[in-house]
């Protein structure tokens, strides 16, 4: 199980965080959703990013099926080495390497890895948008960052993880292990 060690991150850090989502409702070859994303948390410094901080695991219905399997998911506030893009790269890169198969939105996976924010980087671009722009609504988000990081500020709405996680309609059920 990948831990790192314990910090406490202050405002600076929080505004210059790399947030990233981690999600699963499919184990594939590593027997549970928990095995799996452990497995994708020790392949992070494999692509530049180094973990800071991470939640406990949590568990939600699938959505927006219910009668899926139950995801689990979690958050890591992580040091990237290089721009967004290289960040999105090498998430893809672990999410391929791991089993990730792309087929019709929100269908049950292996694995799901999506970068929330980069520091308070905002942007619209072809392929990549700043801050995540459903990420605020999800509990099974929101909850996970506000376990780490309830000061976090979203960069464009202004509200804290611990607010956001109050307030998202999308995973109400979410809740930690």
């Amino acid at each position: 199980m990948v831990r790192e060690p314990p910090r406490n991150l202050g405002q600076e850090d929080l505004d210059q965080a790399v947030v990233v989502a981690l999600g699963s409702n499919l184990p594939g070859r590593y027997g549970s959703s928990e095995a799996l994303l452990e497995a994708a948390l020790a392949r992070f410094p494999d692509v530049g990013l180094q973990v800071l901080k991470r939640s406990s695991w949590w568990r939600s219905a699938a959505w927006p099926d219910p009668k899926g399997p139950e995801y689990r998911n979690g958050v890591a506030l992580v040091e990237a080495q290089g721009p967004p893009e290289v960040v999105l790269a090498g998430l893809l890169q672990i999410e391929a390497a791991l089993g990730r198969a792309r087929t019709e939105r929100n269908a049950p996976r292996t694995l799901d890895l999506d970068l929330v924010a980069y520091g308070r980087e905002v942007r619209a671009g072809p392929g990549l948008i700043l801050p995540h722009p459903r990420a605020h609504a999800r509990r099974f988000v929101m909850g996970p960052l506000a376990e780490i990081a309830p000061a976090w500020t979203h960069p464009l709405l202004g509200a804290t993880a611990a607010t956001l996680a109050a307030e998202a309609t999308v995973g109400a059920d979410a809740s930690r292990l």
